[in-house]
């Protein structure tokens, strides 16, 4: 997981050689790391589809495979277009089937510590960063940026061996067949109709397996309809557009204010080597017992203080003014990463995750492909960086702030609904024990009159 992230994250060092060589402004030469990361999200599905329908083992080797074969071919460009092809949509294709599955994986293993196994999971990315950044700078140095790519190619070829290494399980969801499917007590019956129907309607799929292949392809984004889901959606959009331009700009940035080449590269190496305390720390904190119940709003916080961050970098122009901002931004920038499948998981399940990850990391697409470019065109247009700054965190404040009255409806919804049901439980206790009292009254009052019954009688006999 490591490999790949810091190969996308290491590619934003290689922005001001590209415009260098090439001559071109910021917005083009943005769309090399816009396509990068647009091409890894967009296909985020297509990882989770191979990984669910063959296997992950394939889905990463073959991930990194294209990887390492759009670096090496990138060494060779000639122009921006022949980046936008190689290093854009080739290289980002195979990180997108090397994430969602080695994701997704995680959550299979791991229940009770998910938080945590997620931040040490993700922790990878921010130790490939923190030695990759200075390496790779280095390396430009020694052999300029086509020897760079070409020795970082060689280096992504090694997620080939750590997709040959994976070992994933089988859930117990996972192996449910249409007949014991129909036998769970929580299934609509709606739904049972449709399966009955689906098995008669096709014999063919009944000959060749007990499983109902139509049925489970339906269900496997059935979550997509969730109201939860839908919220969670909006907001990663807001949020992606947001994160997306301080990975591209923050070396130009920090090289426009008199930064020099190798302290720009260390800013890269703290925010790298921070991500690693934020994912660890952020998910240990948030799978404590105080915490666990309230890990929506703890992704909530870090997403608001990231866009904080964005919107103070404006006016901090100095290296030690740079460096306490990596060290912020990088911390809850980890937070908020580790806590993206913790979040997903709750609100869709754990037996959907891998697809709703793949959704997740798919609407980070049109974000991360428009926002690196439209920031470039704020720089060549104002000659600063502080509208793109601002934007970025705006962006991020209002994701954040979205997804907090979303929660804050539901809460408010469920309150109210759990008042309503304990009044007409109130009510029903009430009436229940008016009519035992009624009736134990009227036996009483009958016993009362059979007695005075009987005793008027036995005076009369006198």
């Amino acid at each position: 997981m490591s490999t790949g992230d810091t190969g996308a994250w290491c590619i934003s060092i290689f922005f001001v050689e590209f415009q260098a060589y090439f001559g071109q402004d910021y917005a083009r030469t943005a769309w090399i790391h816009s396509i990068v990361d647009c091409a890894t999200m967009l296909c985020a599905p297509l990882g989770s589809l191979i990984s669910n329908h063959v296997s992950c083992q394939v889905g990463i080797m073959l991930g990194g495979l294209l990887a390492s074969t759009g670096l090496i071919l990138s060494s060779f460009a000639t122009s921006l277009e022949h980046l936008y092809l190689s290093l854009g949509v080739l290289t980002g294709l195979g990180f997108a089937l090397c994430y969602s599955p080695a994701i997704a994986m995680v959550g299979k293993y791991f229940n009770k510590k998910k938080a945590l196994a997620y931040g040490i999971a993700m922790s990878g990315s921010g130790i490939g960063t923190f030695i990759l950044a200075p390496v790779v700078q280095l390396l430009i140095e020694q052999f300029s940026w086509r020897g760079a790519l070409l020795i970082l190619g060689g280096f992504v070829l090694n997620l080939c061996v750590c997709g040959a290494l994976m070992r994933p399980i089988a859930l117990k969801e996972d192996r449910k067949t249409a007949p014991e499917f129909l036998e769970q007590d929580y299934v609509p019956e709606a739904q049972k109709r449709d399966l009955k129907r689906m098995s008669i309607c096709s014999p063919l799929i009944k000959m060749w397996s007990h499983e109902c292949l139509c049925y489970c392809s339906w269900k496997e984004y059935d979550f997509l309809l969730m109201p939860g889901f839908m919220v969670l959606a909006v907001s990663v959009l807001f949020m992606a557009y947001g994160c997306s331009p301080l990975f591209v700009y923050l070396v130009p940035y920090a090289l426009s204010v008199g930064v020099s080449h190798h302290q720009a590269a260390f800013l890269m190496s703290i925010l790298g080597v921070i991500d690693i305390i934020g994912n660890i720390t952020f998910g240990w904190l948030t799978d404590r017992r105080c915490l666990k119940k309230h890990r929506h709003f703890c992704y909530l916080f870090a997403v608001g203080m990231d866009g904080l961050c964005c919107l103070f970098l404006p006016v901090l122009q100095k290296f030690p003014l740079l460096v306490p901002f990596s060290f912020t931004f990088g911390y809850f920038d980890g937070a908020y990463v580790t806590l993206i499948p913790v979040v997903t998981a709750d609100v869709v399940g754990t037996s959907s995750l891998s697809s709703a990850l793949g959704v997740v990391y798919f609407l980070h697409a049109i974000p991360y492909l428009v926002s690196p470019p439209v920031a470039g065109w704020l720089v060549d247009t104002t000659g600063s960086y502080t509208a793109s700054f601002l934007l970025s965190g705006f962006s991020m404040i209002f994701s954040s702030t979205l997804l907090c009255f979303a929660s804050l409806a539901k809460k408010i919804k469920r309150t109210h609904l759990r008042s309503l049901t304990n009044d007409t439980g109130t009510k029903q206790h009430i009436w229940t024990n008016g009519a035992i009292a009624y009736s134990v009254t009227a036996e009483l009052d009958q016993k009362d009159v059979e007695f005075l019954a009987v005793d008027t009688n036995s005076y009369s006999n006198r």
